[in-house]
C-alpha cells in the first residue's frame, strides 16, 4: 500500500495488517491521511517459537540434508557432527514476545539460554541476559534472531558478526529479511565456519506462490529455507484475525488507537449506552502549535466530559467526549473543527 495507492483511498480510515510486519504499508503517508494502521504483534509468537525449536533440532541432526538425500534415492546414515540439543547454549537476539517464549521452550528441552536486547528486561525462567550482541555470538551454539526491521537492525548480522560466532555453530533468522546479510551467510556456510542455518525471511520475497525463488543460500550445506511461514499455523491465523479485527473495529466504533503502529495510542472509557447526549469528537491533525487551542475554543461553549491528545511524529490525535443538548450543535462542532487549516480528518461518534 504505497503513497500512490493510498492517495486514492478517500474514505479509508483504518488498515489491518494480518501479521507483525508493516513494511508493506507507507506508514508515514497513511498517518498524514488520517489512516490508522494496526498489526498483530502477539498472536503468532508461539507458532514462530515452535518453528525455531523444530529448526534447532533439524539442524543439530542434519535432517534437512538427510531428507533431501533420501528423496534423491541416496542412503547416507551418518552420526558425525550430529548432536543432541540438551546442554547446548541458545543465544536469542531480541527478547520480546517470541524471544521469551522461545527461551522457555528451549529450557524445557535442556538448553542453556542467553539473550541480548537493547531494553532492560526481566529474564524468564533460568535464562541470562548478556551485555552485548558480540557476547551472544561468541558464546552460543545456536543463535536465533527476533528483532524488528529498523535502520539499526539492517544487516546487523554481517561478515564480522558471523566470524564472531563459534566454529560449528548455527544461525536462525525468523525475524526480518534485512537483518542478516545472506551473501555473507552463504560464504560462512560454504566455508564450513557455520555448521548450518535456518532462514524463513528474505530481503526480497516473491509476491505469490510458485517457482522463481532465487537466493545465494540455495544448496548451501545443512541449510533450511522456508517461505516466511513462521506464523503460518491455523491457530496463529485465527488469533491474528481476531486481534487485528478487534483493534480495527474498536477504532472505527470508539476511536481507540491502542496498538496502532503509526498513530499515538489514545483511548477513553466508553460512553454509557444510556447516555443520549454525549458525542465523541475524534480528530487527526498536523502536529503543529496552536491546533489544540483552536479545537478547545470551539468546544468551550459545551461541557467536555473528558479528552485526551497525543502525537506521533508529524501527526497528532485528539479525542473528546462532549455533552450536546441540541443535535444541531453536532454539525456546528463538526464543521468548525474540520475548517481548521491543520485538520486531516474529523469524525463524530455516538
Amino acid at each position: 500500500l504505497t503513497q500512490e495507492v493510498l492517495s486514492h483511498a478517500n474514505k479509508l480510515i483504518a488498515i489491518g495488517c494480518f501479521c507483525i510486519g508493516t513494511n508493506q504499508v507507507d506508514l508515514t503517508y497513511a498517518a498524514s491521511r488520517g489512516i490508522c494502521v494496526f498489526n498483530s504483534p502477539f498472536s503468532n509468537s508461539r507458532s514462530v517459537a515452535e518453528l525455531v525449536i523444530a529448526e534447532i533440532i533439524l539442524l543439530a541432526r542434519q535432517l534437512g540434508d538427510r531428507s533431501r538425500e533420501m528423496h534423491d534415492g541416496v542412503w547416507n546414515k551418518v552420526s558425525n557432527n550430529c548432536y543432541e540439543i540438551r546442554g547446548k547454549t541458545l543465544g536469542i537476539i531480541g527478547y520480546g514476545h517470541i524471544g521469551t517464549q522461545l527461551g522457555v521452550l528451549a529450557e524445557s528441552l535442556g538448553m542453556h539460554v542467553i539473550w541480548y536486547d537493547i531494553l532492560p528486561l526481566m529474564p524468564i525462567g533460568m535464562s541470562t541476559a548478556v551485555e552485548s550482541l558480540d557476547e551472544v555470538l561468541a558464546e552460543a551454539d545456536f543463535v536465533s534472531c527476533h528483532v524488528p526491521e529498523t535502520p539499526e537492525t539492517k544487516k546487523m548480522i554481517g561478515a564480522r558478526e558471523l566470524a564472531l560466532m563459534k566454529p560449528g555453530s548455527y544461525l536462525i533468522n525468523a525475524s526480518r529479511g534485512t537483518v542478516v546479510d545472506i551473501d555473507a551467510l552463504a560464504v560462512s556456510l560454504k566455508s564450513g565456519h557455520l555448521a548450518g542455518a535456518a532462514v524463513d525471511v528474505y530481503p526480497k520475497e516473491p509476491l505469490a506462490n510458485g517457482p522463481g525463488f532465487e537466493s545465494p543460500l540455495r544448496n548451501c550445506p545443512n541449510t533450511l529455507l522456508t517461505p516466511h511461514i513462521g506464523g503460518s499455523t491455523e491457530e496463529a491465523q485465527r488469533m491474528i484475525g481476531i486481534e487485528v479485527a478487534t483493534a480495527a473495529t474498536k477504532f472505527v466504533n470508539t476511536g481507540a488507537s491502542i496498538n496502532a503502529v503509526n498513530f499515538a495510542e489514545c483511548d477513553l472509557r466508553a460512553i454509557p449506552s444510556t447516555d443520549r447526549t454525549t458525542v465523541r469528537i475524534v480528530n487527526v491533525h498536523q502536529n503543529v502549535p496552536g491546533v489544540l487551542r483552536q479545537i478547545n475554543n470551539i468546544l468551550a461553549d459545551y461541557n467536555v466530559n473528558k479528552q485526551i491528545s497525543d502525537s506521533k511524529g508529524d501527526v497528532a490525535y485528539f479525542m473528546a467526549d462532549v455533552t450536546v443538548e441540541d443535535s444541531k450543535d453536532i454539525n456546528t462542532i463538526y464543521e468548525h473543527v474540520t475548517a481548521i487549516g491543520e485538520n486531516i480528518i474529523t469524525r463524530v461518534l455516538f
